[in-house]
C-alpha cells in the first residue's frame, strides 16, 4: 500500500482522492437512483397510460436486470483486475458507461410517446451497470489507499462525503425547481439539465482518483488472461470453504444489504404512489442526505470503540423498525420520519460492511474477493426489488412490499451473529 506521510485534515492525498470519488458517484445515487430520474420516469410512464403500481414494478424490475448483469460479470471483472495495469482501465470503462448513459437521458424523447418510458428504463439499466461495475474496482482499491487500522474510518468518510457532497448538485436543481414558475424554461428542460449536471459532477470528482490512486498489488498478465481469470474465480470459490467466517458474513450481507439497496432505489416511486408532492419529496430527500453525513461518520467513529459488527447490528435494527413503520405510513410527515430513520443508518451500515469485509479478506486476494463481495451485493438487490415489485402488484399497495423486506434484515442479522470480527479495529 502506497500512502504519503503528509495528511490534510487527518487523511492522505490518496485517501482523499478515494473519498472524493465517492462524492462524485454519489450524485448518481441521489439524482438518478433515488430522486430525479424516478420522478421523471414516473411522469413519462403516466403520460403513456401506465398505472402507478405497474410503473413502480417496472422500475423495480429494471433495477433487478441491471444488478443481475453486474452480478454475472463481477467475479470475472474482479479476477481480471488483479492483473497489473488492468484495474484502473476497467474502472474507467464502467465509469464512462455510467456517465454517458446519464448524459443520454437528457436527450430522451419528449411528450407522451408510448415507448419513451421503455427507452428511459434501458438507459437506466446501462447507467446502473456502469455505476455498479466501476464500484467493484473502487471498493477493492480501498486496500490500496489505506491500511486495516484506518479502513473503517476512511470507508465511512467516503460514504459521508458522498452524502454531503451530492447535496450540492441536488440543491442547485431544487432551487430552480422551487422557482420554476418564474423561470424562462420548463420543468422538463430543468430535469434534462440536471441529468447533464449529474454526469459532469461525477466526471469532475473522479479526476483525483484517476490521478492519485495507484494499484499497489497485482499479478503479472498471462498468455490467456480471460480463461485464466475464469480458473482463478473457480479457485476463489473453492477457497471460500477455507474462510468460513468470510463466507458466513457474505451470506448475511447478501440478505441485509438487499433490503438497504431496495429501499434506496424504490423510495421515490413508493412515495409517489402515496401521493406525496414532488416538491415535498425532494426537500425530504435533501434533508436525509444532510442527516446521513454526520451519522455515517459517527458510525465510523463508534466502530473504533464497539467494533464494526455491533454498529452493523445497530443499522440492521433501525431498518427492521423502518419496515414495520412503513405499514402505517400515510402522510408526508410519516414519510419524513421514515426517511430520516433511513438517513441515520444507511451510510454507516454500508461503510462498515465494506470495511469489515476488507478486514476479513486474505492478503493478495483483494480484487477477487471484492468481486465475490459485489456479486453477493448485486444479486441480493435482485431478490429485494423483485420481492417488492411482486408484493406491490399482488396487493396493489407498495407499502406492503416495503414491509416484506423485513425478513431480509432478520435472517441477515441472525447469520451475522456467528461471524467473529477481525481483531483489528479501524
Amino acid at each position: 500500500m502506497a500512502t504519503e506521510a503528509k495528511k490534510f485534515l487527518g487523511y492522505t492525498k490518496q485517501e482523499w482522492s478515494w473519498v472524493l470519488q465517492d462524492t462524485g458517484n454519489s450524485a448518481y445515487s441521489l439524482m438518478i437512483t433515488t430522486t430525479i430520474f424516478p420522478l421523471f420516469y414516473k411522469a413519462v410512464a403516466e403520460g403513456a397510460g401506465i398505472a402507478d403500481a405497474d410503473s413502480t414494478a417496472y422500475l423495480s424490475y429494471a433495477n433487478s436486470i441491471g444488478t443481475f448483469l453486474v452480478g454475472l460479470m463481477a467475479p470475472i471483472l474482479g479476477s481480471i483486475a488483479e492483473y497489473k495495469g488492468f484495474r484502473k482501465p476497467m474502472f474507467t470503462v464502467g465509469t464512462v458507461l455510467g456517465i454517458v448513459s446519464v448524459l443520454l437521458m437528457a436527450f430522451s424523447p419528449s411528450g407522451t410517446w408510448t415507448f419513451a418510458w421503455l427507452g428511459l428504463l434501458v438507459l437506466y439499466i446501462l447507467s446502473n451497470v456502469g455505476f455498479s461495475s466501476s464500484n467493484i474496482f473502487y471498493d477493492a482499491s480501498l486496500l490500496d489507499v489505506t491500511d486495516k487500522k484506518r479502513m473503517s474510518r476512511v470507508s465511512s468518510m467516503g460514504y459521508g462525503m458522498g452524502y454531503i457532497g451530492s447535496c450540492i448538485p441536488f440543491l442547485v436543481y431544487m432551487v430552480f425547481m422551487l422557482n420554476i414558475d418564474s423561470m424562462p424554461f420548463s420543468l422538463d428542460w430543468l430535469t434534462r439539465a440536471a441529468f447533464v449536471m449529474t454526469a459532469v459532477w461525477w466526471f469532475a470528482f473522479t479526476i483525483p482518483y484517476w490521478q492519485n490512486v495507484k494499484q499497489t498489488s497485482w499479478i503479472q498478465p498471462t498468455a490467456h488472461p480471460i480463461s485464466d481469470a475464469f480458473k482463478r474465480v473457480a479457485n476463489t470459490i473453492k477457497e471460500m470453504a477455507q474462510y468460513k467466517q468470510l463466507f458466513v458474513f457474505l451470506l448475511a450481507y447478501f440478505l441485509y444489504i438487499d433490503g438497504v439497496g431496495t429501499i434506496i432505489s424504490m423510495a421515490t416511486a413508493v412515495a409517489t404512489d402515496l401521493g406525496i408532492d414532488a416538491t415535498v419529496l425532494i426537500v425530504v430527500l435533501l434533508i436525509v442526505q444532510i442527516v446521513a453525513f454526520p451519522f455515517t461518520v459517527l458510525y465510523g467513529y463508534l466502530s473504533k470503540r464497539f467494533g464494526d459488527k455491533i454498529m452493523i447490528y445497530v443499522g440492521i435494527t433501525t431498518y427492521v423498525i423502518i419496515c414495520i413503520y412503513a405499514l402505517s405510513m400515510e402522510t408526508a410527515t410519516d414519510f419524513f420520519i421514515l426517511a430520516c430513520m433511513v438517513g441515520t443508518a444507511q451510510g454507516g451500515l454500508q461503510a462498515l460492511s465494506r470495511s469489515m469485509f476488507g478486514k476479513l479478506v486474505p492478503e493478495g486476494k483483494h480484487n477477487e474477493f471484492f468481486g465475490i463481495y459485489n456479486v453477493f451485493g448485486k444479486f441480493s438487490s435482485i431478490i429485494g426489488t423483485t420481492l417488492l415489485g411482486v408484493i406491490t402488484q399482488w396487493t396493489g399497495n407498495s407499502l406492503n412490499g416495503v414491509f416484506a423486506l423485513i425478513v431480509l434484515f432478520l435472517i441477515g442479522g441472525a447469520l451475522l451473529f456467528g461471524v467473529k470480527e477481525d481483531g483489528t479495529k479501524g
